[in-house]
């Protein structure tokens, strides 16, 4: 490897551009990938020649193992094209393949919608060593935009939280729960989760012994606590949210899994089937449009079949039936009244008016 860190920069670009066999990299266009990476590290002045990009190459074609070959194929007449003889061959030990280099590609595109974010400055820093030890940058044109509500209230609590979360920092928090009642927690951060547009917190209460969720747009303040972190090792978090939809995981005195079956117009079935509620979702009936769900009964679940309007109508459990159709019954009568209201009114003008003819 050589010890110049300009070159080391150089022989990272080639190396890349070599092992990928997606691409077909001519002289002019491995010039231009490597002078990109050196003007984004040092600016112009350690930009460089065609004479010593061709030094390059003759130096990383000695570097290889046998078997191994750094091939120019000939194109378009006198025009080649630089490629190892093998895919994915790298001679950086430990670095990334180019497969993994365009899924880091991808990872930074979605951290970098949130630059500029109050307080993200860590983020920033975190994206920019990224691009700079990868020599992977996103994409400047706004080709993916992602539903961050940027005004939503308690997002500048967001990179102090992570911070927290991951250097197990417990957090003294002053909350207002949706009640409107104030509350001091006291919480040892475990896992942080975007949900509907909205972040929300969940760690080990220090007073209730047990696991909570907190809101970030209902967060007052965050300090730091003097309390010693207390670990994690009860919840894994890549299955805790496996029955549900939503953020609410119910206890495990109230926990109890059921199968909600659920028949939707033809039309909406179509985009059910393609877009699924939950991944526990099956097609009972084709013809029918029914499917199921197996999962734990919660208010996010309501909200999201409640979404789907006169489109969809709740089969079983017959409780949730019950309920469901309670609600809608609730839903009209605040309809119905206010028509009944507007008709009294009506016919109360029409009245007044024959009485003064």
């Amino acid at each position: 490897m050589p010890k110049n860190k300009n070159a080391d920069y150089r022989f990272q670009v080639l190396d890349r551009c070599f092992s990928d066999f997606r691409h077909k990299y001519n002289i002019e266009e491995l010039l231009e990938k490597v002078n990109d990476r050196l003007y984004d590290t040092n600016g112009c002045k350690s930009m460089i020649m065609e004479r010593q990009l061709r030094g390059d190459i003759n130096a990383i074609r000695k570097m290889l193992p046998d078997g191994i070959y750094l091939e120019a194929i000939k194109y378009d007449g006198k025009k080649c094209y630089y490629r190892y003889s093998e895919p994915d061959f790298s001679i950086f030990k430990n670095e990334l393949s180019v497969a993994e280099v365009q899924n880091l590609r991808a990872t930074i595109e979605m951290l970098s919608k949130y630059r500029g974010l109050p307080s993200n400055g860590w983020l920033e820093e975190v994206i920019s060593n990224l691009e700079l030890r990868f020599g992977v940058k996103s994409n400047t044109e706004n080709l993916v935009s992602f539903g961050q509500n940027e005004r939503l209230k308690g997002i500048e609590y967001l990179s102090d939280i992570i911070d927290a979360t991951i250097s197990h920092q417990p957090l003294e928090i002053e909350y207002i729960s949706a009640n409107g009642n104030y509350h001091q927690h006291t919480l040892h951060p475990y896992f942080v989760k975007q949900y509907n547009g909205r972040w929300f917190l969940f760690g080990l209460d220090e007073k209730e012994e047990r696991i909570k969720s907190l809101a970030f747009d209902r967060i007052q303040s965050v300090s730091n606590s003097n309390l010693a972190f207390r670990k994690n090792e009860k919840i894994d978090f890549n299955s805790y949210f496996d029955n549900v939809v939503g953020v609410t995981v119910p206890s495990e005195t109230e926990a109890k899994l059921e199968e909600f079956q659920l028949k939707f117009s033809p039309r909406r079935f179509k985009y059910v089937k393609s877009k699924p509620i939950h991944k526990s979702q099956k097609t009972i009936s084709e013809d029918d449009c029914i499917i199921s769900l197996t999962l734990y009964h919660t208010l996010e679940l309501e909200q999201q079949i409640f979404s789907f309007g006169p489109d969809v109508e709740v089969l079983s459990p017959a409780w949730f039936r019950e309920a469901f159709a309670k609600k809608i019954a609730d839903c009209m009568k605040k309809y119905f009244s206010m028509q009944n209201f507007c008709t009294e009114k009506v016919e109360l003008c029409k009245t007044n008016k024959t009485m003064d003819v």
